[in-house]
């Protein structure tokens, strides 16, 4: 018998669909080879050129800007879905609404490593991004244009990745997106009524129950959600109430870091690195102290494909139980 289940905080619904069940091991996908041309890499050590001046980089001392020296580098994106110059000059067309496209759009070159994805790299260079995700967000909130800073990182071309070498994004927005809107009314509501914050009490419950949880540690615990819209879709959560991310303290950067690479090693190893999406919800500028609220990770594999039903209605059909996908992942060999 199939299943419905529904989100807590968004108070979305989804399809466990029981009769189309595949297991855990039938997502695994087989690995492509690499074929880029490293000379051609806009993201190579060397190849700084390629790319717009940095705005910042952590490098070895004595090392200039936009030459060799970098472990981390942050550059524009060549091509921004929006742009830094301008004012937001909002207006309306009768009904209709809109503003100019103003906001940033910055590429984070974590390593100068082509095949060195995050879930390989040592603890440390792990935490390294974690802070240059950290500075950058710093710095932009000081534009008063902007409402809401993303950071998302897209893995293989299914996707959305166009260029193979490792690196993430950020966007800075001049309106906060409606998915995080939706988060903060749905937990808000809870708060209201329960007087208790919807993530701490679900935190507590993950760790009672166990069936979803996939990995904890001091300061952070990652789980399958209980209503996910995708196999293997994953959550990372901070046990201390933190609605901000750059409230992470250093030591919560460290273990942030251990999690995050046990949770992707998990992953990739289990199913053979798939193709994945991966994106912090953080509070908007205007308030980014919540009681109601936590900063998250969200990892979702892109395994099965979005059509006709799910566009049409807003239902997810997920073909395999999240419990199913936690203890699979529980059990790979890290």
């Amino acid at each position: 018998m199939p299943e419905l289940r529904k989100d807590p905080i968004l108070g979305r619904w989804v399809i466990i669909s029981t009769e189309r069940a595949l297991r855990p091991m039938d997502y695994k996908i087989a690995k492509e080879e690499s074929k880029t041309d490293l000379s051609k890499c806009p993201f190579e050590a060397g190849n700084e050129k390629m790319t717009p001046p940095e705005i910042m980089s952590y490098r070895s001392p004595g090392t200039k800007k936009d030459e060799p020296g970098w472990w981390i580098r942050v550059v524009p994106n060549k091509f921004p879905a929006l742009r830094i110059e301008g004012e937001l000059d909002k207006r309306g067309i009768g009904l209709y609404d809109m503003m100019n496209g103003v906001g940033a759009h910055e590429v984070v070159v974590e390593t100068p490593n082509h095949n060195e994805e995050i879930y390989d790299m040592p603890e440390k260079g792990i935490e390294e991004i974690l802070w240059a995700w950290r500075d950058r967000m710093i710095d932009l909130r000081k534009d008063k244009r902007f409402k809401y800073i993303l950071v998302f990182k897209n893995k293989g071309p299914q996707a959305g990745a166009s260029i193979e070498h490792p690196h993430s994004q950020i966007m800075a927005l001049p309106i906060v997106p409606l998915r995080v809107t939706q988060e903060l009314g749905g937990s808000k509501q809870y708060f209201e009524y329960k007087d208790r914050c919807i993530f701490c009490d679900i935190i507590k419950q993950e760790i009672e129950d166990r069936e979803r949880l996939v990995e904890e540690n001091e300061g952070f615990v990652s789980f399958v959600p209980f209503a996910p819209r995708f196999p293997f879709e994953l959550c990372i959560l901070p046990k201390e109430h933190i609605s901000d991310y750059t409230q992470i303290t250093r030591s919560g950067f460290s273990h942030l870091a251990q999690i995050l690479k046990r949770t992707l090693q998990r992953l990739t190893k289990g199913l053979e690195e798939p193709p994945f999406n991966l994106m912090i919800h953080t509070a908007p500028l205007d308030d980014l102290n919540l009681n109601y609220y936590h900063f998250h990770i969200e990892i979702t594999p892109r395994l099965t494909e979005v059509a006709g039903f799910e566009w049409a209605t807003g239902f997810y059909i997920n073909p395999t139980k999240p419990e199913e996908t936690a203890a699979y992942l529980r059990e790979v060999k890290l």
